[in-house]
C-alpha cells in the first residue's frame, strides 16, 4: 500500500533577481496536501536562505525548510536550496534524497538550477514540473533542455509583465521549452492542476 508521503511527483522552481518577493506570491498558495514535493533553487549567497525558508513557512500551509544534506523529499514539503551550495536530487530505493555540493559556480551562480534539473534525468518520478520565474541570465534553460531530452516534463514560465527581470523565463521560452506562460498569481494554480492534492 503506498504511503501518503511516497513521492511520485516533483516540482522544481528556479528563481533569481526578484525571486524572494515573488515566491511569497506562489508558495503560500500551495496547499499543505499537495501531491508532490517542491524544490526551489533561488540564487542566494550562504546565510540568507534559512531566513527565506522560515518566512515562507510562516506564511504557508505547506511546510517549507532550507534543504539539508540527505533530506528525504516528501509530499507537501518545500525545500529551498541552501545558499552558496548546488542542490541535486538522488534516487535510492524509490525515495528521493537531496544532495548538497560545493562544486564551482555554474552560469556564475551557486546554487544553479541547471544542476537540479539535470539530476532528475534518470529518476523514476511520474511527473516533473519545472517552473522558471523572475531572474537575470539564463539559468534553467540548459538543464530543462537536457531533462526534456531524457523524459517527459511540463514547464511553466512566468510571464514578462509580472517578472521583475524577464531573463530566465525569456530564455526558456525562446528555446521552445515552455509549455505554459502564466502571470505570477497563476503559478501556484498551474502547479496544483498538474500534480493534484492528496
Amino acid at each position: 500500500m503506498p504511503n501518503s508521503s511516497d513521492v511520485n511527483n516533483l516540482v522544481v522552481i528556479a528563481s533569481s533577481t526578484g525571486g524572494p518577493k515573488s515566491l511569497q506570491s506562489v508558495v503560500p498558495k500551495l496547499p499543505g496536501n499537495l501531491n508532490a514535493g517542491v524544490v526551489i533553487v533561488q540564487h542566494m549567497p550562504s546565510g540568507f536562505t534559512n531566513s527565506l525558508a522560515l518566512r515562507l513557512d510562516d506564511l504557508s500551509d505547506i511546510k517549507v525548510k532550507e534543504a539539508a544534506e540527505g533530506d528525504v523529499i516528501e509530499n507537501g514539503n518545500v525545500y529551498i536550496a541552501k545558499g552558496g551550495m548546488h542542490l541535486k536530487v538522488r534516487e535510492h530505493h524509490h525515495k528521493y534524497y537531496l544532495n548538497l555540493s560545493d562544486e564551482p559556480p555554474r552560469e556564475g551562480v551557486r546554487p544553479c538550477a541547471n544542476y537540479a534539473y539535470e539530476s532528475l534525468c534518470d529518476t523514476s518520478l511520474r511527473t516533473i514540473v519545472c517552473v522558471v520565474m523572475t531572474g537575470m541570465g539564463a539559468d534553467g534553460t540548459v538543464g530543462i533542455q537536457n531533462l526534456k531530452n531524457n523524459r517527459s516534463i511540463y514547464t511553466i514560465g512566468q510571464d514578462q509583465s509580472t517578472s521583475i527581470i524577464y531573463g530566465m523565463p525569456r530564455s526558456v521560452y525562446e528555446a521552445g521549452l515552455t509549455d505554459k506562460v502564466v502571470p505570477l498569481t497563476e503559478i501556484a494554480n498551474e502547479i496544483v492542476k498538474k500534480v493534484g492534492v492528496q
